[in-house]
C-alpha cells in the first residue's frame, strides 16, 4: 500500500485581485480570459497562468494523476511584493491569505496553506502573523531578501521570534536574484541558474546571523533543494575550521547548523537528491514540485521514492514536521486514507 505524498512546494494565484488605480503602480493585477490569465505588474505581463493556479477541482485532478495526497499552497513568489509600500503590501497579503484559506477549506484533507506578510514593515507583519494563525494557515512564505534586506538582518529577528512563538513555519523562496546582469539572458536563465545561487546566499545569511541557534524551534524550508547550499557546505565547513570570523559567528560547523533547515526535493536528478540527503540528512527533505508552473517537477512523490527508497519519511512525515503540530495524527491518517483511495482508483 503506497505511503501518502505531501507536496510542500506549490503555488497559487487568485483569479482576481482588488483593483485600485490609486495604489502603487507595482500593485499586481490578474487579467482573466476564460481558464487562462496574465499576471500584470508595473504595466507589464509578468507571467501567463491558467486555472490550475486557483481552481481547486483542477488541482485535485492533477494531484490524483501525480499520486499526491496533499499540496501545501503558497503564493506565487512575485506576489510577495516586498517592494510595495507597507500599507499596500499588508492589504495585498490579507487578500491572498484569505484566498488561500478558502482554497484549503474547500478540501481541508488535501490542502494546507502558507500565507504571506508585509515583512518590509515588521510591526505590521507581527500583527499579520496573528491573523494568519487565526485563518488556520501554517506559516508564511518570504523572499530570499526583503527588497535588499538580508534575511539574517536583525531587523527581521522579531519576525522569526514571533513565528517561533506562534508555531508558524517559514518557506524561503528566491526572489529578484542577484547577478542577473552577468548572465545576460532571459528569465528562464534566472529561474534555472540564478535562483539556486540566490537561495544559497539567503541561507548563508541566516547561518551567519545565528538565526537557527537563536530561534531553535523555528522551522524554515529552503526551496529548490536549498539551491547551491548543500554543494558549498563542505567549503563553508573548511573555512569555519580555520577559525576567524566564521567561528565567532557560528559555534557549530555550518553543515551541522544547516541540518536545522528543511529542503525540498526539486532537483530533477536522483544523484543530486541523494547527495543532498547525504549532506543534510533525509529527515530534513520534503517533496516539492513547483506546481503549476512550467518548471514543475512532475510526479514528485515517485521521483523522491525512487531516489531515496530507504527514506519513507521524505514522502509525508517530514512535511508534517515542517508544517507543525496543527497537522496532528488524525489529519495525517486522513491524508494517508485519501492517498490509498487515490492509489486504488489508479490501479
Amino acid at each position: 500500500m503506497p505511503l501518502p505524498v505531501v507536496d510542500a512546494h506549490t503555488h497559487v494565484v487568485p483569479a482576481r485581485l482588488p483593483a485600485d488605480a490609486a495604489r502603487d503602480r507595482r500593485w499586481p493585477s490578474v487579467e482573466l480570459s476564460g481558464d487562462k490569465a496574465a499576471v500584470v505588474i508595473g504595466g507589464k505581463v509578468f507571467r501567463k497562468i491558467d486555472s490550475r493556479s486557483w481552481d481547486v477541482g483542477r488541482r485535485l485532478a492533477d494531484m490524483e494523476e501525480d499520486g499526491t495526497t496533499m499540496q501545501v499552497l503558497s503564493p506565487m513568489p512575485e506576489l510577495l511584493s516586498h517592494w510595495l509600500p507597507a500599507h499596500d503590501a499588508e492589504h495585498l497579503a490579507d487578500t491572498i491569505n484569505e484566498h488561500i484559506a478558502v482554497m484549503v477549506s474547500e478540501a481541508p484533507r488535501r490542502f494546507a496553506g502558507i500565507g504571506m506578510a508585509c515583512v518590509q514593515d515588521v510591526p505590521r507583519a507581527l500583527a499579520q502573523l496573528e491573523r494568519i494563525k487565526a485563518l488556520g494557515l501554517s506559516g508564511i512564505e518570504i523572499g530570499s531578501h526583503v527588497d535588499g534586506v538580508a534575511l539574517g538582518s536583525e531587523v527581521l529577528h522579531p519576525l522569526y521570534e514571533a513565528a517561533e512563538a506562534l508555531d508558524l513555519c517559514i518557506f524561503v523562496h528566491p526572489l529578484h536574484p542577484a547577478g542577473l546582469e552577468r548572465i545576460g539572458a532571459g528569465p528562464e536563465f534566472a529561474a534555472t541558474a540564478a535562483f539556486p545561487l540566490e537561495t544559497a546566499l539567503a541561507a548563508v545569511s541566516l547561518l551567519a546571523a545565528g538565526v537557527l541557534e537563536k530561534f531553535p524551534k523555528l522551522r524554515i524550508l529552503l526551496s529548490h533543494g536549498g539551491g547551491a547550499l548543500p554543494w558549498i557546505l563542505p567549503r563553508l565547513d573548511y573555512g569555519w575550521s580555520l577559525g576567524g570570523e566564521m567561528q565567532k559567528r557560528m559555534t557549530r560547523s555550518p553543515r551541522e547548523i544547516a541540518r536545522g533547515f528543511f529542503y525540498d526535493s526539486i532537483l530533477y536528478d536522483a544523484p543530486a537528491l541523494q547527495f543532498m540527503s547525504s549532506v543534510v540528512g533525509s529527515d530534513r527533505i520534503v517533496v516539492g514540485s513547483d506546481y503549476p508552473f512550467t518548471i514543475r517537477q512532475k510526479h514528485p512523490g515517485a521521483f523522491a521514492r525512487a531516489a531515496l527508497p530507504d527514506c519513507p519519511g521524505v514522502l509525508a512525515d517530514n512535511a508534517f514536521a515542517f508544517l507543525g503540530r496543527a497537522f496532528d495524527l488524525e489529519m495525517q491518517h486522513a491524508a494517508a486514507s485519501d492517498c490509498h483511495s487515490v492509489a486504488s482508483r489508479q490501479a
